[in-house]
């Protein structure tokens, strides 16, 4: 399979030059062992019976093998976490260990590795990453400011991002025909129910309750909602229901397998906006996992409103699935850019923004995400609040939507087709 250019690429080579170590942590599938292995000297897979024996037999190999070493799948040998961190106290030269994980160990190293281990997220495929049209607005113009000339076409409907929200973001997977991508990503599903789960230190006593719960999560895509309503949703008129604590392990062990990716609550700290709700937005870190949770297909997102628990949303499932294909778009690029996500709802649920991208200093661009091809004042009522709140903290806002033109409005808000967005 011909390899597919990634953003995250020239994250890893800028850190490999200027750091002795790197942690690359992503689901499995999301690409780690491709993009990794493109700058690697010596490749040890460990999830290979025989290379791990022989990396137990002698540990101190690594420091003798071609630089960068990567260490594939390093969770299932956690000890080599040391054995790497004290190579490094030793010879703190640039660009000599790749650690890929698909799951946080369950027995963690016996030391962080801060100061020598340095982490890098690696998320499925953005929007811009699948090359359906070439991008016209960068996150990191917006996030540099001040508010530059937005322009744009794209030849993309609504059909096309319905189609992209089920075809996944997962390289493989997303190559497959339809009929086979959705025994594929059924077969992932179950993986993590029957062996992921499990070997991550789990014992999953009702695999159809975690499946349950997994699809219930799934219809909560995009929202706030807490987790006692999911946990009802996942059990319709059963009598005895999932504790708070087993919920509790289940999203410790999905967020151990990199599996969610919640969008938490913006707690800003340069202004003084008070009365913000900090429950975290939900998201599972592809939103073809959710759609297959759900069993439906593109042509069914678009054709059926009233998809999942009504208790869990109030809006059509294909917005919120959208909504979480514009997320995992929008963390990519703003990571490449320094910068980070989050979003805001107050307390009473009067004004909320679908995503925040704080830079560094503090200063954010602002993001609603709309179902639709055009955009009007009720759209933008809650962008220009912020606005009216927080003046010039607010370097720059704008709508993503599913239409075809990139344009400032009047006001100044950008409108911007997710498929014209890019890093």
């Amino acid at each position: 399979m011909d390899y597919s250019p990634r953003i995250v690429d020239a994250e890893l080579t800028a850190m490999l030059a200027g750091l002795p170590a790197i942690a690359l942590d992503g689901p499995k599938a999301v690409g780690k062992t491709a993009t990794a292995s493109r700058r690697a000297g010596s490749i040890i897979q460990l999830d290979d019976p025989d290379q791990l024996a022989l990396l137990q037999a002698d540990r101190e190999r690594i420091t003798r093998l071609s630089r960068p070493v990567l260490l594939d799948e390093w969770q299932t040998f956690p000890a080599i976490w040391d054995t790497v961190r004290r190579s490094v106290d030793h010879d703190a030269r640039p660009g000599q260990y790749i650690l890929a994980g698909s799951a946080s160990p369950t027995k963690a190293p016996a030391h962080s590795g801060a100061g020598r281990i340095v982490h890098l997220r690696m998320r499925p495929m953005a929007f811009s990453e699948r090359q359906l049209t070439p991008p016209t607005v960068s996150l990191g113009t917006l996030l540099a400011g001040p508010p530059a000339a937005i322009e744009g076409a794209s030849p993309l409907t609504l059909e096309d991002y319905a189609s992209e929200v089920t075809r996944s973001g997962f390289p493989a997977i997303r190559l497959q025909t339809k009929e086979y991508r959705s025994a594929t990503l059924d077969g992932y599903l179950s993986a993590i129910v029957e062996h992921d789960f499990p070997e991550a230190g789990y014992a999953v006593r009702r695999p159809a309750t975690l499946r349950a719960w997994l699809a219930a999560y799934a219809a909560a895509s995009s929202t706030t909602a807490s987790y006692d309503s999911i946990i009802r949703a996942a059990t319709p008129g059963d009598a005895v229901k999932p504790s708070k604590a087993t919920a509790q392990d289940y999203r410790e062990m999905l967020t151990k397998l990199w599996l969610l990716d919640q969008v938490p609550g913006w707690l800003p700290s340069r202004n003084r906006l008070k009365g913000l709700g900090q429950a975290p937005k939900h998201h599972l870190a592809d939103p073809a996992l959710a759609a297959r949770l759900l069993r439906v297909s593109a042509e069914t997102l678009i054709n059926k409103a009233d998809i999942g628990p009504a208790e869990l949303r109030n809006g059509p499932m294909l917005g919120a699935l959208f909504e979480s294909l514009v997320t995992l778009s929008v963390r990519v690029y703003a990571q490449a850019a320094g910068a980070s996500v989050h979003h805001l709802r107050t307390h009473g649920g009067e004004h909320e923004v679908d995503l925040i991208i704080e830079r560094p200093d503090g200063r954010v661009v602002a993001l609603e995400v709309k179902l639709s091809g055009t955009v009007d004042d009720k759209d933008t009522r809650h962008l220009r609040w912020l606005a009216d709140e927080i003046g010039p903290d607010l370097v720059d806002s704008a709508v993503i939507t599913t239409g075809k033109v990139a344009y400032r409005r009047t006001d100044g808000i950008a409108v911007i087709p997710l498929g014209l967005l890019g890093p």
